[in-house]
């Protein structure tokens, strides 16, 4: 009679309800795992390049030819329209082009992020983070091919970059000239790939859900591009207008994207570094991870669905 009793209310008794997903552990959990499994996320990086130059002769250097050529040609114009030096104002658009094809890639290919990997998503079990740093090492490994231009235009106007006191356009402030301060773009570069972490995670997961997301993010970058410092200068403002360029210049300042773009550039050819640059890009860094770590909390389980 006791063990019929036991077996009745082992019966009665309810099941343990399962464990939430949307807890702030399992979202940190996946993050750390990802980080850890860089040989995966590492490997996939290479095959995407690999794969988009197959049966290309010169392969991966297409990255680098076409990087030259846009920032030769527009070098050559604008230098023209703003009646620039090309000894300084070609290294300042070669720079700008290059940063912005990283945040460019890190923005636009950030929304397609879990889109791109829906096969992989539901068939391998692996953090989510792993496909936004797939992302990142991509666009990194781009980055890379495209440093070779930096370095074939710094060596060929060499001495005009080094001398102290060089203006990017006519009038325009002078420039320190490339020093020691140059090893300020390896902490610059890596504040930028951490930055775009937590833009593939955030925008990855809002264009999953939201499909009219990627259209409407790849609208605004072609917009920003025109806003932002790269194919001129905030000296430019500030020449036309007097002063210090008056309301104009929060044009550029109110931009997010050039204090990202100026936070490695100015290194690269010698210009000024201001502190305020770290202190928003840093600002923003903070805010989006925040942000990310939510999403990846709310979220992460529901993933696999909208795919």
């Amino acid at each position: 009679m006791p063990a019929t009793s036991t077996a009745e209310q082992e019966q009665a008794t309810p099941p343990p309800p399962p464990p939430s997903s949307r807890t702030w552990g399992r979202a940190f959990e996946d993050i750390t795992q990802g980080l850890r499994q860089r040989e995966l996320w590492g490997h996939l990086g290479w095959q995407d390049i690999k794969q988009r130059y197959r049966r290309s002769v010169i392969g991966p250097l297409w990255i680098t030819l076409s990087m030259a050529i846009t920032a030769l040609g527009l070098g050559l114009l604008y230098s023209q329209l703003f009646h620039a030096q090309i000894q300084t104002f070609l290294p300042y658009i070669t720079v700008g082009f290059i940063v912005w094809n990283f945040m460019n890639g890190c923005l636009t290919e950030g929304t397609d992020t879990f889109i791109r990997n829906e096969g992989l998503i539901k068939h391998l079990p692996a953090p989510l983070t792993v496909y936004a740093l797939r992302t990142v090492w991509r666009l990194t490994l781009m980055f890379g091919h495209n440093l070779l231009v930096y370095v074939v235009v710094v060596a060929i106007f060499w001495s005009d970059l080094t001398t102290p006191g060089y203006t990017i356009s006519p009038g325009g402030t002078a420039q320190p000239g490339i020093s020691w301060t140059i090893l300020l773009a390896i902490p610059a570069f890596a504040l930028l790939a951490v930055n775009g972490g937590w833009v593939a995670i955030l925008f990855g997961i809002i264009s999953t859900r939201y499909r009219d997301i990627p259209p409407v993010v790849e609208s605004l970058t072609q917009l920003l591009f025109f806003m932002t410092p790269i194919v001129w200068s905030t000296d430019i403002l500030t020449a036309n207008f007097g002063g210090e360029g008056g309301w104009r210049v929060l044009v550029a300042e109110l931009n997010p994207l050039y204090h990202y773009i100026q936070l490695l550039r100015a290194p690269l050819i010698g210009n000024t570094q201001s502190w305020h640059h770290w202190a928003v890009v840093g600002g923003f860094t903070v805010v989006g991870w925040s942000l990310a770590f939510l999403a990846m909390r709310n979220y992460r389980a529901r993933i696999s669905y909208w795919v």
